[in-house]
């Protein structure tokens, strides 16, 4: 016991242990405060109006750009500085990025008339607005070189002049970038626009999820730790149970795919939906489909929590509601149920945590690259649960890795990366505040 109590002592007091753990916890939070703070610096300057360069070369050639970054030589190698540019004018010069040796660099201005056109097609367009004709619905706009184009009013998004907006101006300008990227669908092959569709998406998807697992989940937690026999069978299913919890999601995809998508979606389309065969109403990927299997994937850990929960609720609470008068029943609802809340709740914050982030199993059942409408109209059933839908995490992985154009998408991946964070950690606040308020309400009973 003296063993035991000094072994407590380093570790509650000012020992190794405690300033080891102390260590340990300052290290997590300051690796979380790094990856939070480099998502949102490279995400949100995105949508900052950078100006734009005038850079005229040592051989009289002239351009116009927006600096992104520089690139400089490992140490010992006799390699230039080089510059890169973002030039805009695909459909003019058939590409949107220029490297420059900054040696070969003679000026650079920036001159208040440069503009940014950004348009639905062709991405954006740097130069000059030689004429704008409302009545003919069309602007003429010229490159710094001379080429001149005509550009339809109707697949122009916004046109800014960031060389001659203040500060202030700016600001209200990334303002209204940051809630065109959250409220608005996605366009250029993803490359461009906002991520609506994939936020409402995530989310419904979590709460279909949360949904679907939590009552079967509570209910095996339920039936395993206050109704089966504590026999051999049951700690197996038990181990069975936690062995589940660590199967890669991709098999619970191909099982999603195989058994719901193929084995129910088919049967229900050849009962209901016959006069549409060939083509599938529930018989293909969905989002009915898609929470099913994260429920399945994350039904484990909710059942695990639960019957942690479960199991420590003195027995003494059991005793005193049979003693009073209570059936076993009446004590499980009572008494054991809302005491064990907190708990499931607790299993629902981690299931949240791990199915918002998966997306293995998606690319199997349900999510799509472009689904512009939410599944989500004014229709009767109004909630059409067999349609395909986006997922910000999916939205990361093809828009990071099958992006015709990296460097361009490289900064919406972050932006991305951190509205995905920031919708788990809104779904999980929520959940916790819930537990906080049930624990609260609980205690203020018991007293």
């Amino acid at each position: 016991m003296m063993a035991r109590a000094r072994f407590l002592h380093g570790y509650r007091g000012e020992g190794p242990g405690a300033w080891l753990a102390a260590g340990c916890v300052a290290l997590a939070l300051l690796m979380v405060v790094a990856l939070l703070a480099l998502l949102a610096g490279r995400g949100l300057a995105h949508f900052w109006p950078t100006e734009i360069e005038l850079v005229t070369l040592d051989d009289g050639e002239r351009f116009a750009g927006r600096a992104v970054r520089e690139e400089r030589p490992v140490q010992g190698q006799a390699m230039p500085v080089e510059r890169l540019y973002y030039t805009g004018n695909r459909d003019l010069d058939g590409t949107v990025w220029r490297w420059v040796d900054v040696e070969r660099i003679a000026m650079r201005e920036r001159p208040a008339d440069l503009v940014v056109v950004e348009r639905r097609r062709w991405g954006d367009f740097i130069g000059r607005v030689v004429d704008r004709n409302t009545e003919a619905g069309h602007l003429v706009l010229e490159s710094i070189d001379g080429q001149r184009l005509i550009q339809p009013l109707a697949e122009v998004h916004k046109i800014v002049y960031p060389n001659a907006m203040s500060s202030f101006g700016k600001l209200v300008a990334w303002e209204q970038g940051v809630w065109r990227f959250l409220s608005e669908g996605p366009r250029s092959a993803n490359t461009a626009g906002g991520v609506w569709p994939a936020i409402f998406g995530t989310v419904l998807m979590v709460l279909l999820m949360s949904l679907a697992v939590t009552p079967f989940g509570v209910l095996a937690a339920v039936y395993l730790n206050e109704i089966a026999p504590q026999g051999r069978l049951t700690r197996l299913v038990r181990i069975g149970v936690r062995n589940l919890a660590g199967v890669p999601s991709i098999v619970y995809g191909v099982f999603g795919l195989g058994v719901f998508v193929y084995g129910i979606g088919g049967t229900l389309d050849t009962w209901f939906f016959s006069e549409r065969l060939p083509s599938p109403t529930f018989g293909t990927g969905g989002l009915l489909w898609a929470s099913l299997t994260l429920a399945l994937l994350t039904l484990p850990v909710v059942i695990v929590a639960t019957e942690e929960g479960l199991a420590r609720i003195p027995e003494a609470q059991r005793e005193g509601a049979l003693a009073l008068g209570a059936t076993r029943a009446e004590t499980l609802r009572r008494v054991v149920l809302p005491m064990a809340v907190p708990a499931m709740l607790t299993g629902m914050i981690l299931a949240i945590a791990r199915a918002a982030g998966e997306v293995a199993p998606l690319m199997l059942v349900g999510v799509a690259k472009l689904a512009p409408q939410v599944p989500v109209d004014d229709e009767f059933p109004f909630l059409h649960l067999e349609r395909k839908f986006m997922h910000l995490g999916y939205h990361i992985f093809d828009v990071g890795f099958y992006s015709g154009d990296i460097e361009a998408a490289l900064p919406l991946v972050y932006a991305t990366a951190l509205l995905l964070v920031l919708v788990i950690l809104v779904l999980n606040l929520t959940a916790i505040f819930l537990r906080h308020h049930v624990k609260a309400r609980h205690g203020a009973l018991q007293r």
